[in-house]
């Protein structure tokens, strides 16, 4: 993204992200979609959706989600929710990002749609990630009040939260982690797994990950069966090797894997690409632990389609719904050659908190907790704009190269 910035003159970041958000807006509001109340009650109308593209095993369409849940798709007609909605952030960014303090009431009729879609024993699993309140280094409770939300009201059951840790992220927000320096980096997200049941159907054994070198130690030396400091038996079983390790709920893949192929059918065809898109790891891992092959699974906020290119290759069947034709058009490169899983060889590693020596144990924490330090703006502010460079004129009229450059 900071090519594209810099190509279009752009300083940073975010400046290209809402001159994304600028070159969208135009194309959603004539789309023909009717606005709704945040809450989503009322006489709340949705367009329906119409179909985009079809592959052998799933189907893409192009308009609201709120409609093809609430309206065209059976009641209790999907094994599996998987999707990562817009984030609440307080910046609004270029796929539609709604306000954190809105957030709750806009996901209402969402809500609404995946109660009436799921079966009894279907999951839903949404990817979701954190946002800061205005102005300070202070976050944003909406991620937890949502899950809260869809518990209390809807009467999902939370079966597991899950971790996304992507090791690509960049140091943000930059203001407090890489100016003021009183916070660390923003890399993970938080992936609610609810369902209608505490039963639902589901196997970790679908899931399963390598042994770690001490447990290969373990089952090849044998471990003393023993009562650990923290209570706990250790049985002879414990020694047993099986077909490998039941995973943690951190999930570490970064959103830069799998997304190769996407990414040049995009540059040739001059589409912009889904700016948030989550890696193939994260819908693999709970398309795997949570269906069966020919069970249909739904991501109401499809994006470049990264759950159906894994739902596909695992065979089971898929509907995807996005809102911006944009955002489909460069899903279909995902769909020209049959999809297939690439496998990563190599773990990714994290260190302990705090392995590097610093020269600040001696240096007392600043008071104020940071708050006085300058601020981004105060230091563009006070960098000195360059000198423009002078340039001789040629007797012949035409403009000289200056001096030394």
């Amino acid at each position: 993204m900071e090519i594209q910035a810099a190509a279009l003159g752009l300083q940073s970041i975010s400046e290209y992200v809402r001159w994304l958000h600028s070159q969208h807006h135009e194309e959603r509001h004539d789309s023909g979609f009717a606005h709704v109340d945040a809450d989503g009650g009322g006489a709340a109308r949705w367009t329906k959706p119409k179909a985009f593209h079809r592959t052998a095993s799933g189907a893409m369409y192009l308009g609201d989600s709120r409609a093809l849940m609430l309206e065209t798709l059976p009641p209790e007609s999907v094994d599996l929710a998987m999707t990562s909605p817009p984030f609440g952030l307080v910046r609004k960014k270029s796929y539609g990002n709604e306000d954190a303090d809105e957030y709750l009431r806009w996901f209402r009729p969402f809500a609404q749609g995946l109660q009436r879609v799921l079966k009894p024993r279907g999951s839903a699993v949404i990817d979701i990630g954190g946002a800061w309140k205005p102005g300070m280094p202070a976050r944003s409770l909406y991620h937890f009040e949502l899950v809260v939300m869809l518990c209390r009201e809807f009467g999902f059951y939370l079966c597991q939260e899950h971790f996304w840790w992507n090791p690509a992220k960049l140091p943000t927000p930059a203001e407090w982690v890489n100016i003021r320096r009183v916070r660390v980096k923003d890399s993970v997200n938080t992936v609610w797994w609810i369902s209608k049941t505490p039963w639902p159907k589901a196997s970790n054994r679908r899931v399963l990950a390598p042994y770690s070198e001490a447990m290969e130690a373990l089952l090849r030396y044998g471990y003393k069966t023993m009562v650990r400091p923290s209570g706990h038996s250790i049985s002879k079983n414990f020694s047993k090797r099986n077909a490998g390790a039941v995973p943690p709920n951190l999930i570490a893949a970064a959103n830069t894997e799998s997304n190769g192929r996407y990414q040049a059918y995009c540059k040739e065809r001059g589409i912009t690409p889904h700016p948030a898109r989550f890696p193939a790891s994260l819908p693999e891992y709970f398309i795997r632990m949570l269906t069966d092959k020919g069970d249909t699974v739904l991501d109401p906020f499809a994006g470049s389609c990264v759950t159906g290119e894994v739902a596909e290759a695992l065979g089971r069947r898929w509907i995807g719904c996005e809102l911006d034709g944009n955002y489909l058009r460069g899903a279909l490169g995902r769909f020209e050659t049959t999809p297939k899983l690439s496998r990563l060889s190599k773990p990714y590693t994290v260190y302990p908190p705090a392995t590097l020596a610093t020269d600040d144990e001696g240096e007392a924490l600043p008071l104020d907790g940071g708050s006085e330090r300058m601020s981004v703006s105060a230091r563009v502010a006070q960098t000195p704009k360059p000198a423009k460079k002078s340039a001789k004129v040629a007797t012949n009229g035409v403009r000289a190269v200056a001096a030394g450059v």
